[in-house]
């Protein structure tokens, strides 16, 4: 939605001792979505209000495609009216005697009800731009919210928790939304999420903060892997992000989906065939095998190669597997890989139940974003 998409680049750095101790720098590139998570006061928000321009840092700089809007050595700080950003917050914060399309149009220099019926229309909301915030749905409102971010043709989006507030099917269905609109969004955009499993479905890199400063930046698929970004995120659990496209809807009620190592089945997936989609694998629900299996009830047997062994906490290990160009990682104990004896480049199956794969663990797989290579 901005003609400059070749250089938008967002760049942060913030430092601070009060009223969190804080030290992070990160780069996200056009087009790409970056998940900020962590525990709860680990410098998140903080963080999304300094680029916002809400609060400042003792030390720190705010800039996009090249231009500072912070830079406390150089003594500059446009205020956030003059900061090109879009920001969507958990409570909608829409103003509740307009109606939708009034909400867009009062985020646009110049009012222009086409366009606002456009934006509406791109988040799902057509024929309902004459509608009040009350005669909307919790999801409804959210997007109206994102619609009006959006009217500002910003240089960078931000989303403070956004979905927090909405029931689970409608969080799903969000999710799917905002993948299918990256198709059209060319600002870097960065999320704050408590959410783990929102994170992975959605980033495309996370940045992972602990009292203020990064303990893991990469990719979802790097952070996921990293006990160290797991710890600091509260949580013990790996889990691995396998693309997949679905190629048929059987008649016992199972999707079969072609995935690199072969097809996989799960429970009926909402989408059309040929739709490309990404399954969150959980460590804890994959069982390995020296050889391939026979007469189990699990239908998905995936041949891979042992890429890594990584010593977990007390009893565990985290075996990491290959598949194709992709990999999925087992959470087993020490003895089991004693007995096994697994060594990297050993072959092995690995095993997942149909029934084991969360609905809300499989999304569309987004476009690959423009300069997804920029690190962190």
């Amino acid at each position: 939605m901005d003609d400059g998409r070749g250089a938008m680049t967002l760049e942060v750095m913030a430092q601070a001792e009060s009223p969190i101790p804080l030290d992070a720098a990160f780069r996200v590139a056009p087009g790409e979505l970056l998940a900020l998570v962590g525990h709860s006061g680990a410098g998140k928000t903080t963080l999304l209000r300094t680029i916002a321009g809400l609060w400042r840092p003792q030390r720190a700089r705010v800039a996009v495609d090249g231009v500072a809007w912070l830079d406390t050595q150089a003594g500059l700080d446009v205020p956030i009216h003059r900061r090109r950003l879009g920001i969507v917050f958990q409570s909608y914060a829409l103003f509740p005697h307009m109606t939708a399309a009034q909400n867009v149009m009062a985020a646009m220099d110049r009012k222009d009800a086409a366009e606002a019926a456009r934006i509406l229309d791109l988040v799902n909301l057509h024929g309902l731009a004459d509608r009040h915030p009350a005669q909307l749905s919790g999801g409804q409102q959210q997007r109206v919210a994102l619609a009006r971010a959006l009217a500002r043709r910003p240089k960078a989006l931000l989303l403070d928790e956004p979905f927090s507030a909405v029931d689970r099917a409608t969080r799903e269905k969000l999710h799917d939304e905002i993948i299918a609109l990256r198709a059209h969004l060319e600002m870097p955009v960065v999320l704050v999420t408590h959410d783990v499993n929102e994170a992975q479905m959605l980033a495309d890199r996370m940045v992972v903060l602990d009292a203020g400063r990064i303990v893991r930046a990469g990719t979802t698929a790097e952070v996921m892997a990293d006990p160290d970004a797991l710890r600091a995120m509260g949580i013990r659990e790996l889990a691995a992000m396998l693309p997949a496209t679905v190629a048929e809807h059987l008649s016992d009620g199972l999707t079969r989906l072609d995935a690199a190592t072969g097809p996989l089945f799960l429970p009926t997936v909402a989408a059309a065939p040929g739709t490309r989609l990404r399954m969150r694998i959980m460590a804890h629900d994959v069982i390995l095998s020296r050889g391939r299996p026979e007469g189990l009830s699990a239908q998905n047997i995936l041949a891979g190669t042992v890429a890594r062994i990584v010593p977990g906490a007390g009893l565990e290990v985290m075996v990491h597997v290959a598949l194709g160009d992709q990999e999925i990682v087992a959470r087993i104990t020490r003895r089991a890989v004693e007995q096994m004896r697994l060594r990297p480049g050993d072959p092995v199956h690995a095993i997942v139940k149909s029934m084991s794969v969360a609905r809300d663990h499989v999304a569309r797989q987004q476009a690959d974003p423009a300069g997804s290579e920029g690190g962190a």
